[in-house]
């Protein structure tokens, strides 16, 4: 059994030196030599083939990068863009790495972790965001506050940029429904700023899934409204999730989107089939939630791929549903760049 290599990504975009846009699969021929130095351009301190992509993942699985930086604003940003595409570096712009399955062979590129964490009250209710910062922490804060629109973020691993990428939503509140303009950087290294009015969001999708000048997110403003019960609210959330998801597993959060005009939830319908608790090697459905996939202890990259394939092929064989993914899986080579795929 297999699965398609491509999906559409949250937060995290892949690049092609020989393209002019983020790709969703990526092949190549073989590794560079692995080197245990570290490299210097324009002040950027690269790693080279010892960073390990399982560190970088909440499900703790893959190999080795070829190239390796952490930038901390938008500036290191845009110079690791321009080393990775004057080397013909293709590359790959995580955050908390909570939407991917990375292989064991590793990546045979740069993979960039975005740190621009940054956070701006400009006014009441209005934040300025660095698309590094974590989704979790600034649901958290705004309730606190006594701000309303997020906070369903509390629960939601993964970062500000990841959450924009995927219009990702929960408890019938959505990213985008608090979103005052987004700051991106484009292939050619310029700066723009997007306002709301602008953008087109769907259920897990936004315009920048389609964007192909696209280089990366890096800041977002959000605009929320005053309320008291935001804080209960948010820790009603909290509390729903801590019972029924496996918070303190490794996992990449929800696997698969829910089905539109279905009206059964994706988790439901892999229960049904009959696989919660199912395993293959060190991969296994969550008894807790189906649509949590966990590493239980030792998964290869590839038992997770095989345990989305054979869910998918029962869900599909006993309700004639095809699930679709939401997490991204990296291909650690690349032969034939291709364009996105559907």
């Amino acid at each position: 059994m297999s699965i398609p290599l491509c999906y559409k990504p949250s937060g995290l975009l892949l690049h092609s030196p020989r393209t002019r846009g983020p790709l969703l699969c990526n092949h190549s021929s073989s590794f560079s030599k692995q080197e245990q130095t570290h490299n210097n351009w324009t002040g950027l301190k690269f790693i080279r083939g010892k960073k390990l992509l399982k560190d970088l993942s909440t499900w703790g699985i893959g190999g080795p990068c070829n190239y390796f930086i952490q930038v901390l604003d938008q500036t290191q940003l845009v110079s690791a863009i321009r080393f990775c595409h004057e080397h013909s570096i293709r590359f790959v712009i995580i955050g908390k790495g909570s939407n991917c399955l990375f292989d064991d062979l590793g990546f045979d590129g740069c993979v960039i972790l975005n740190r621009i964490e940054f956070l701006e009250k400009e006014e009441p209710g209005l934040y300025r965001v660095g698309s590094g910062f974590r989704f979790n922490r600034l649901g958290v804060h705004c309730s606190n506050e006594g701000f309303t629109g997020l906070e369903f973020a509390g629960g939601i691993p993964g970062t500000v940029g990841g959450a924009t990428y995927m219009n990702a939503g929960a408890n019938g509140q959505e990213t985008a429904d608090a979103i005052h303009s987004v700051d991106i950087i484009t292939m050619d290294g310029r700066l723009h700023r997007l306002n709301r009015t602008d953008l087109n969001f769907g259920y897990r999708s936004s315009p920048f899934q389609d964007m192909q000048e696209l280089a990366s997110i890096t800041a977002v403003k959000f605009k929320l409204q005053p309320s008291g019960s935001a804080k209960r609210r948010q820790y009603e959330y909290m509390e729903r999730r801590r019972i029924s998801q496996p918070v303190g597993e490794q996992s990449a959060g929800s696997v698969f989107r829910n089905p539109l005009d279905v009206g059964v939830a994706a988790a439901e319908l892999i229960e049904k089939a009959g696989l919660k608790g199912f395993r293959v090697g060190g991969a296994m459905v969550s008894k807790m939630h189906a649509n949590f996939f966990i590493n239980c202890g030792g998964s290869t990259s590839q038992d997770m791929l095989d345990l989305l394939a054979l869910v998918k092929e029962k869900v599909d064989q006993k309700f004639a549903v095809q699930l679709k993914e939401e997490i991204l899986y990296v291909h650690p080579h690349r032969n034939d760049v291709k364009s996105k795929q559907r």
